[in-house]
């Protein structure tokens, strides 16, 4: 899953970054809301964390305009403001979340892989597909009772299927998925990917190609 950080302080953005990055995220980092706007007319992301104190328009001016164009992007707003008025303007902006500085990595990641899932109508980090099951928070997969042993891309492919399961997701999107700006992945490099993915599954779970789109994941009685 691949999240876009808006933070101008470099020192902040970076440790957020990095945690992020361990806990299996593609993240990526502008440090203003109009850099923010670009880079989603441009790309994919799976959610938005936000600063308050942003140079020039601030994070809950860019929440607003992201709303008012129809964005429905999962947003947290991260801000060293503690008020109760503070939360309540930035829920009601179209915030789907709030965490107040200083904060712990592990907690942010937390939030994160709830949002994604809310947005995707997941309620559980544990999903099951065919005899494939998942659990999101603690990145493992198992078919029965044996774990697949998964390199951090190919669980982030597993990851994205899964979450759209019966649901064709573009290879532009897993992509998008597994590679951030500073990353250079070939399309070729999907297809291997999904390759090695389908031997580990063996029969417990298709990857179907779309020709010319994408992939599905599907439980093998479909």
């Amino acid at each position: 899953m691949r999240i876009l950080v808006v933070e101008d302080d470099a020192l902040v953005a970076d440790a957020i970054c990095r945690g992020l990055g361990r806990s299996g995220f593609a993240v990526d980092h502008v440090g203003s809301a109009e850099r923010d706007e670009a880079a989603l007319e441009l790309e994919h992301f799976d959610l938005a964390i936000i600063d308050i104190g942003l140079p020039g328009a601030d994070g809950l001016a860019l929440v607003r305009r992201l709303r008012a164009a129809g964005r429905a992007l999962p947003v947290l707003i991260l801000t060293a403001r503690d008020g109760l008025a503070d939360r309540v303007d930035a829920l009601d902006l179209g915030a789907d979340d709030y965490l107040v500085k200083p904060f712990e990595l592990p907690e942010l990641a937390a939030r994160s892989r709830a949002l994604i899932r809310r947005m995707r109508s997941v309620a559980s980090a544990r999903l099951a597909i065919g005899e494939l099951a998942l659990d999101l928070a603690a990145r493992s997969a198992h078919v029965g009772r044996d774990p697949l042993e998964l390199t951090r891309r190919e669980w982030s492919i597993l990851e994205c299927l899964a979450l759209q399961a019966g649901r064709v997701v573009a290879k532009d999107r897993l992509l998008q998925a597994i590679a951030g700006w500073d990353e250079e992945i070939s399309h070729n490099a999907i297809e291997v990917y999904v390759s090695r993915l389908r031997a580990k599954l063996g029969a417990a779970a298709a990857i179907h190609t779309v020709r010319g789109i994408g992939y599905r994941l599907d439980d093998v009685a479909h």
